[in-house]
């Protein structure tokens, strides 16, 4: 994975407990922020998906340029 993707996905990690506890008091919140945990889980599950299809396709060019340098 990317370092940036790690770095958003880092960033959507820490969204997840901000929406329902808030960092100013600690205390829970009484109407959680459902936008910040499910865009964060969304976020979450792109960025894992995207993470391995750019390592697929990395793999995919090695490999060609492997089997077209043993002919």
């Amino acid at each position: 994975m990317d370092k940036y993707l790690t770095v958003i996905l880092i960033f959507m990690v820490v969204g997840i407990p901000i929406a329902w506890i808030s960092p100013m008091t600690g205390e829970m919140r009484d109407p959680p922020l459902y936008v910040l945990f499910y865009g964060s889980i969304g976020g979450i599950i792109f960025i894992l998906f995207y993470g391995g299809y750019k390592d697929k396709k990395e793999r995919q060019k090695i490999n060609a340029k492997r089997k077209r340098s043993k002919k």
